[in-house]
């Protein structure tokens, strides 16, 4: 089992068709054929675990209202454990992220959440939480999205507790020293800048040396950094492997980092090798941002999309 701890978002796709320009301002007016919504933020690595036949549970934080109601519902038919899903903060909303597309084109995006940190005894019950699967997990994602479930401090209990077990990051710079210690952190470049302090070129070299630059800082045991067109970096803690691109066609990159770090931490459970991980989870990113909204890839997606390239 793999054990996921984030920022629980509901990612609500309005899908409609524009052909006129409002009398009342200049903007479009999209006439609504479908309202779509998915687990968003680090509930997406659930989504994408569960793609992948992978048992997991979740943890975090949702609202005492119907779009929390129905994150446990979803969490339930993916098979997910979801007792460590809180709704103990009074008045927090569940975060929703409502994005309107016509013609495959992103229009706006609206968000209403809350960013503050968690309350003390809300973090305290959720390691609780955690602590009672202990056993039962192979490994942990700690699903970074900043909207105030693992602030620093909360971060420096949790890596500790799970020392013995795979420690996977998609992070965020702003919480950077406070990964250190985890097994892999998943950073984009512009991430993997900002928390190494270096400027944003995506060049070969420069990569290799952001990635060897935070691998030792941060103490880790590898660092996976991708890269938009130009594919993924690893460290593997010896040397830098240099992955193109797997994406043939890109629709809508929302959700495939959430991908990356779920097929990467699953194929580390499995037995696989650093860089055998690194290239099954380029794959599947190619097969995800080649799909509207947020997606997942299951392994015979994968695996086709692999042979086809």
């Amino acid at each position: 089992m793999i054990l996921v701890i984030g920022d629980i978002i509901v990612d609500e796709f309005v899908m409609g068709d524009v052909s006129r320009i409002s009398p009342e301002a200049p903007v479009p007016v999209v006439h609504v054929s479908s309202v779509d919504r998915k687990l968003g933020g680090s509930a997406n690595v659930i989504r994408n675990l569960h793609a992948i036949e992978q048992s997991s549970a979740m943890f975090g934080v949702v609202g005492e209202d119907e779009a929390g109601a129905w994150v446990h519902q979803r969490l339930a038919i993916l098979d997910a454990e979801h007792t460590g899903v809180l709704t103990k903060e009074n008045g927090r909303p569940t975060a929703i992220k409502t994005r309107v597309i016509a013609r495959h084109q992103q229009l706006l995006r609206y968000d209403r959440e809350w960013v503050k940190p968690l309350q003390h005894n809300t973090q305290q019950a959720l390691l609780k939480k955690m602590q009672a699967k202990l056993h039962d997990a192979k490994a942990v994602i700690l699903s970074d999205y900043a909207k105030g479930v693992l602030t620093p401090e909360f971060l420096t209990q949790l890596i500790p507790m799970f020392a013995d077990k795979i420690i996977a990051i998609d992070p965020k710079p702003s919480h950077t020293q406070a990964y250190k210690g985890a097994s892999f952190i998943t950073p984009n470049l512009s991430e993997a800048a900002a928390m190494s302090g270096m400027d944003i070129i995506n060049d070969d070299e420069h990569v290799e040396n952001m990635a060897r630059q935070l691998h030792a800082d941060l103490q880790l045991k590898y660092i996976l950094i991708t890269r938009s067109e130009r594919g993924m970096t690893l460290f593997d803690g010896e040397q830098c492997h240099h992955i193109p691109t797997a994406a043939r066609d890109v629709f809508d990159v929302t959700g495939a980092g959430d991908t990356v770090i779920a097929v990467f931490t699953s194929c580390l459970v499995r037995g696989d090798s650093p860089l055998k991980a690194a290239k099954i989870a380029n794959q599947a990113a190619g097969v995800v941002v080649g799909k509207v909204g947020t997606a997942t890839a299951s392994w015979q997606e994968i695996q086709a999309y692999a042979m086809n390239l």
